[in-house]
């Protein structure tokens, strides 16, 4: 259920996460104020279980970054690593078997502690090359998870393109990432918030979906910019998630927001809300280090500072 490293508070049979886990704003918040580059991921996972490692998809990592990430990941932390783009969107899954050996070689140093690899299909990637698709998967390294993305509007008209995906996904036993942009759509935002309107402009309006293709289902989450309204939509995903549970899968869950400033209260949010609802399985929120860390006023000599 959870870590004892965290005064039990990691929450690993619902993983829970933000888009990245190494964010220097988060210095003074999430993070001790004086937190170094190298002290994140560890701070980070004292509350959460899991991250999405999207900067895999525009480059493999130096093996000094891999082999710094394996001394400072818990042995039961889970990265989720997106797939090269030169796999998923250059080559579009053609002829890039040595791309794909190249990804997990690299990877290799922190291979026990991966969680679902993700792979995210170009919006122009259809129906027409679903049997490419399961080529590729089926050609994976086995022993590790696996979910795809798909942007393309064919998969989500509730037709027979979209269950030929899914009854493939199953059949591999596949998760199909459920990507909810729904928050951020249908926000009203200030087009003086470049980082909202950035993401309104990159991140891709689909339906959403609640699909459960595998043992662990995958959820990408983009919250309305204004934190305080998102209580609704994360309400949706906590009945769903806690039924997820009860069938005994293992989600992962991954919360964004526009800047990724605001993820970390948005996870903590979703999951103090599931924990109400499933407390056997989900412990009630870590306290982050930057709020155990003593204030200011508090530090040896800080009484001496004000006279």
């Amino acid at each position: 259920m959870s870590e004892a490293g965290a005064a039990g508070a990691v929450s690993t049979r619902v993983r829970i996460g933000c888009p990245v886990w190494a964010h220097a704003p988060w210095r003074g918040t999430f993070f001790t104020r004086e937190a170094r580059r190298e002290e994140f991921l560890g701070q980070y996972a004292s509350v959460f279980a899991t991250a999405e490692g999207n900067a895999t998809f525009y480059g493999l990592p130096s093996e000094k970054t891999v082999a710094r990430w394996a001394e400072e990941a818990p042995d039961w932390w889970r990265f989720a690593f997106k797939f090269p783009r030169v796999i998923s969107h250059d080559r579009a899954l053609l002829n890039c078997a040595g791309d794909t050996a190249a990804f997990f070689a690299r990877l290799e140093p922190v291979a026990e502690r991966c969680g679902p690899f993700f792979l995210q299909l170009h919006q122009n990637f259809g129906p027409e090359r679903l049997e490419l698709l399961r080529d590729y998967l089926a050609g994976l390294p086995s022993g590790f998870s696996y979910a795809v993305e798909v942007r393309n509007r064919a998969f989500f008209t509730n037709g027979k393109d979209e269950t030929a995906l899914d009854a493939m996904l199953c059949e591999l036993g596949v998760d199909r990432v459920n990507f909810d942009t729904r928050p951020l759509f249908a926000a009203a935002v200030d087009r003086e918030d470049d980082a909202a309107q950035e993401a309104l402009s990159k991140k891709p309006r689909v339906p959403v979906r609640f699909t459960a293709t595998g043992r662990r289902p995958f959820v990408r989450w983009v919250g309305d910019p204004q934190v305080v309204k998102n209580d609704a939509w994360l309400a949706e995903w906590v009945d769903v998630v806690a039924r997820w549970v009860e069938e005994g899968r293992e989600p992962y869950v991954f919360i964004h927001h526009a800047d990724d400033l605001h993820a970390p209260p948005l996870a903590r949010r979703f999951q103090a809300m599931l924990h109400a609802r499933c407390p056997a399985a989900v412990p009630a929120p870590a306290v982050w280090p930057g709020e155990a860390e003593p204030g200011e006023d508090e530090l040896p000599g800080a009484q001496l500072g004000l006279f």
